[in-house]
């Protein structure tokens, strides 16, 4: 996959002032106050920035943390982890590997069958609802 670069003009024009902040310098939105955390639509939840196929709705799961939280990415090829020890925690951030916006972070705190938490920010992330009419045999 080839990845997307831009310069923080072109994002700042593409994006939301809160999505900026939140994708291209690292943010975090108050906890439940995200427009996906309790969402339960099924569909695919795309990279803001750059469109890429990040999560299923079949892995989101209610972690009770404020924002929504998936079990799995839809193939682990699609973000890249690294250690953020900023405001003085110890965290693994979670990327989107095409682009590289700031997605959220990872927890081994999650449920079966992965036992991990993806914490994402909803402003990081677009919902592409499933189509009733590709579901009909």
């Amino acid at each position: 996959m080839a990845k997307v670069v831009k310069s923080d003009d072109e994002w700042r024009a593409e994006l939301s002032p809160e999505e900026f902040e939140i994708t291209r310098r690292a943010g975090t939105e108050r906890a439940f106050t995200g427009v996906y955390n309790d969402t339960k639509t099924p569909g695919q939840y795309n990279c803001r920035c750059c469109d890429t196929p990040l999560f299923d709705s079949a892995t989101k799961y209610d972690s009770g943390s404020g924002w929504p939280s998936f079990y799995a990415p839809i193939d682990s090829e699609v973000v890249t982890t690294h250690e953020d020890v900023s405001m003085g925690m110890r965290r693994i951030e979670v990327n989107c590997a095409t682009c590289d916006a700031h997605l959220g972070h990872v927890f081994p705190d999650g449920p079966e069958p992965t036992g991990l938490r993806f914490c994402m920010n909803s402003a990081s992330l677009k919902l592409d609802p499933a189509d009733a009419d590709s579901n009909a045999d």
